[in-house]
């Protein structure tokens, strides 16, 4: 069974469009970010990246700043803050907790189990060794024009704009009669940046440039181009990571001059400005590389040069398409497109589809197979000292930042991460070792690109032992996405060591007699003791339990796919019988947090760690454990929907597991909710700035990411064991809409389309031919998969 369509009639048309129409041939609108006016803040700038260089645009017409990003630039260095006497505190850790003294044992945990040292400088690690995500730099150009007053420079006809379809960002505008141009893209073929500055009239650029950072640099002009080099600190003697930066400028007519650490063209018809960085980050050669980059890049033209970028870029952008109703023209700004958005969604489902192919523009633009995965802000940051470093939180943001991967075809997009957590596998053995006396490897709630696996600073955030767990869940899904064994094979002994260290760490409760994880706590929540104290140490939290469930259950599967380990097979199933179930159900009708019916401090509290089990894992489903759904509803409720928008974008992917798709859409409203607050925030009031990124206050990418796995998983959901079409479609979207690309569990792309919010067609493909089950307007059913066309 090929296609399948539900409405016989129209069979033969949709045969036609469907099955022999390539995938990325059928219309849609433009997806553009555009803006009237330049940007007052760094959070209205265009976002432009290639994996590994970023670049953010104001678009002003007197100055201009461009904002630098290295993916690799981070301060800090190696380490080894484990406490290796930690373990030694911990039979009496346990005895307190058994005992039902929290607040003791708590304050046991922060003088043992926290990292020696600074840690992580409280989120506040540049100059410490854990280190932080930096800023490379500015490059700054500032305009002249002829015959205008400099102090008063009027400018017409302004558009700045973001072509998601191209990876391309421009900006036109007129002054005294010339109207400019600039176009900047962050290349997808010789990965340099690209920055084309022409005007209508000859000999009318007129500009000066400039190159800086906050702290640790060094500008010279050397032949022509500017170079900015430095070095970061390491948090122990100062040397730490080196960078260089260069820019060479290509013009034509007028001529180029040096002014003290500035390039000044003068009377030109057209610039093109090259962008190169690199650092020693694993590339020792690195000045060589830079300058090899320019090098390559200016023997081309422009236009080969954007061609090859385009092609390179649009393999990847162009595999998932998704439509919600009629076209629309976005014929206002984006800035006031969400302000009206606010006022009536429904009149805007094109908005919807922008920020969903937005987040896999982010995600296409921010990682790369072999270089490092998206952090807190992507590869995006304005700043010296990122906000929480911008490191990878590892009790939910990094993990985030890739659920959109998978199912937008994006698979390869998960491997980076990969990566950094086999350079965690070595340094999380030394620390189970020394905390737990446990076999296996684990990690805490914070990582950076050293290596960091020890506890953070404090019981209260830092000693959770979901971390190393949670993380193995996104492998786990690529595989689960792709079936490929070569890379179970690669990842197994990361999943084993896991695996054995929750084996090894467990504990039996003696109330319950499960098997739970002590001292732990569930991220980042507190709790009042019956002695009216607070306190956040616990034992066997509800997102331990989940975790520990789930990574064995993987782990069991690997085992029996790859034909390894028999004898540690039957170990973890055995341990499997012990554990605490998915969740319990509480007095009060919501699921549990903790194995004991603790009062939380924050009703309100931006996590919601305990539902894990209902998202990313396929432990909770409205189908298999209704009465677990039913709970994690209540809680939902309870919990409220205000929140920084990463959590905001977490409870959409709830409501949608639940299938509730308007809910889901009052979450996806609320996350698009505007704002220019930079403010730390740990409460309510998170949306997006008006270039699109999320705003936690402040910005943290992860939101973004989230909000595209959620509208996916309202469109097709393949985690209990078949594939869902619209398992959570809202009522606003129901008119019509079209879905190309998307991926299921099981190595499946699936394609479909639906009127009045029901199925009328779809097609289920594989690599070959196989059967799977599929749900369309209620129905299961079982097909066989279409051949995937090569």
């Amino acid at each position: 069974m090929i296609c399948k369509n539900i409405l016989p009639s129209t069979l033969a048309v949709l045969l036609f469009i469907v099955c022999l129409t390539p995938q990325n041939a059928w219309s849609q609108n433009p997806l553009r970010l555009w803006y009237d006016k330049p940007a007052r803040q760094w959070e209205e700038t265009i976002p432009l990246g290639n994996g590994r260089l970023g670049m953010m645009s104001d678009g002003g017409v007197q100055r201009e700043n461009i904002v630098l990003n290295d993916i690799t630039l981070w301060s800090g260095g190696v380490q080894d803050a484990n406490n290796y006497e930690a373990h030694k505190s911990l039979p009496e850790i346990r005895r307190l907790l058994l005992e039902g003294k929290n607040d003791e044992a708590q304050q046991l945990v922060n003088k043992n189990f926290v990292a020696k040292g600074a840690g992580s400088g409280h989120g506040d690690g540049a100059d410490v060794p854990f280190g932080c995500y930096q800023v490379l730099g500015n490059l700054r150009m500032q305009f002249e024009y002829k015959n205008v007053d400099s102090s008063n420079i009027q400018f017409q006809n302004y558009r700045r704009e973001l072509s998601l379809n191209d990876a391309v960002a421009s900006v036109v505008y007129t002054v005294n009669g010339v109207t400019y141009r600039r176009e900047y893209f962050t290349s997808f073929g010789d990965d340099i940046g690209v920055i084309k500055l022409s005007a209508d009239k000859p000999g009318n650029l007129n500009l000066r440039l400039s190159l800086d950072r906050p702290e640790r640099f060094q500008t010279i002009i050397k032949g022509n181009n500017l170079e900015m080099s430095g070095q970061l600190n390491n948090g122990t003697d100062g040397k730490g990571m080196r960078y260089l930066a260069k820019v060479r400028p290509e013009v034509k007519g007028g001529k180029v001059a040096v002014s003290g650490k500035e390039l000044v063209i003068t009377n030109s018809n057209e610039v093109i400005l090259y962008f190169s960085a690199g650092t020693d980050f694993k590339v020792k050669n690195f000045e060589f590389e830079t300058q090899r980059l320019i090098d390559v890049a200016v023997k081309k033209s422009y236009s080969v040069q954007k061609q090859v970028h385009l092609l390179n870029y649009q393999k990847l952008f162009n595999r998932a398409n998704f439509r919600l109703g009629k076209a629309k023209i976005d014929d206002i700004p984006t800035d006031q497109r969400l302000f009206a958005y606010q006022k009536e969604p429904a009149s805007d489902l094109a908005l919807p589809v922008l920020f969903f192919q937005f987040g896999r523009y982010l995600s296409i633009s921010s990682t790369r197979v072999g270089l490092l995965p998206p952090n807190l802000q992507g590869l995006w940051a304005n700043q010296i000292r990122t906000p929480w470093n911008g490191d990878y939180h590892l009790d939910v943001n990094v993990q985030m930042n890739h659920w959109p991967v998978e199912v937008t075809n994006l698979s390869e997009l998960n491997l980076p991460l990969a990566d950094l957590v086999k350079g965690m596998v070595k340094p999380g053995e030394k620390t189970a070792k020394a905390y737990y006396n446990a076999n296996g490897w684990v990690a805490h709630v914070i990582t950076n690109v050293w290596g960091f696996t020890e506890p953070g600073e404090e019981a209260s955030w830092g000693a959770s032992n979901a971390g190393s767990g949670w993380i193995c869940n996104n492998l786990w899904e690529h595989y689960a996405f792709t079936n490929d064994k070569n890379y179970l094979k690669e990842i197994y002994p990361i999943l084993k060591g896991s695996a054995e260290f929750y084996s090894s760490a467990l504990v039996k409760d003696p109330k319950t007699g499960w098997l739970v994880t002590a001292p732990s706590i569930s991220p980042e929540n507190t709790f009042y003791l019956a002695n009216g104290k607070k306190a956040a140490i616990c034992m066997g939290p509800t997102i331990d339990n989940q975790i520990t469930r789930e990574l064995f259950t993987n782990v069991i599967t690997a085992c029996e796919v790859l034909g390894l380990d028999a004898d540690f097979k039957i170990s973890l199933q055995n341990k499997l019988k012990e554990l605490p179930p998915p969740g319990v159900v509480a007095s009060d009708g919501r699921l549990m947090e903790w194995l004991e019916e603790y009062k939380e401090t924050d009703p309100k509290h931006r996590h919601i760690s305990h539902l894990y089990g209902l998202y990313p894992a396929p432990l909770i489903t409205p189908e298999k454990t209704p009465e677990l759904a039913a709970a994690s509803a209540k809680t939902l409720e309870v919990r409220g929907d205000d929140s920084p928008g990463w959590s905001k974008a977490y409870k959409l992917l709830f409501w949608a597991r639940l299938h509730d798709g308007n809910r889901a859409d009052k979450l996806l409203k609320e996350l698009l909710m505007p704002t220019l607050q930079t403010n730390m925030n740990y409460g309510g009031g998170g949306g997006v700035y008006p270039n699109l990124l999320s705003a936690g206050p402040p910005f943290q990418v992860d939101g973004n990411f989230g909000g595209t796995a959620g509208i996916a998983e309202m469109l097709i959901q393949s985690h209990d064991g078949y594939i869902n079409i619209l398992p959570a479609i809202p009522d606003t979207w129901k008119a019509s809409g079209e879905v190309r690309g998307f991926k299921a569990r099981g190595n499946f792309a699936v394609d479909f389309e639906w009127k009045d919010g029901k199925v009328t067609d779809y097609r289920i493909s594989s690599e070959t031919p196989r059967k799977v089950v599929v749900k369309v307007n209620g129905e299961k059913k079982e097909i066989t998969s279409a051949a995937l066309p090569h």
